[in-house]
């Protein structure tokens, strides 16, 4: 027999919420990407793809593509 263990907790929306707006620009960033990454196999998929794309360098400039010069 294995055990389980479990942490329930009571937590409300509303106090997600303040949490979150305390969090710093950096930090909040870094949740939604890890909540999209969680919830969307296409984010990930496209995260993938770029990466790839860096690395054969199939890649444009600032200047490329904005025709900034």
């Amino acid at each position: 027999m294995s055990a389980q263990n479990s942490i329930g907790i009571n937590i409300t929306r509303t106090q997600i919420i303040d949490a979150i707006k305390r969090m710093n620009k950096k930090d909040r960033t870094a949740l939604v990407e890890d909540i999209l990454a969680s919830s969307s196999p296409e984010y990930l998929k496209s995260i993938r793809e770029a990466r790839e794309d860096y690395r054969k360098g199939r890649v444009f400039s600032h200047d490329e593509v904005f025709n900034s010069k």
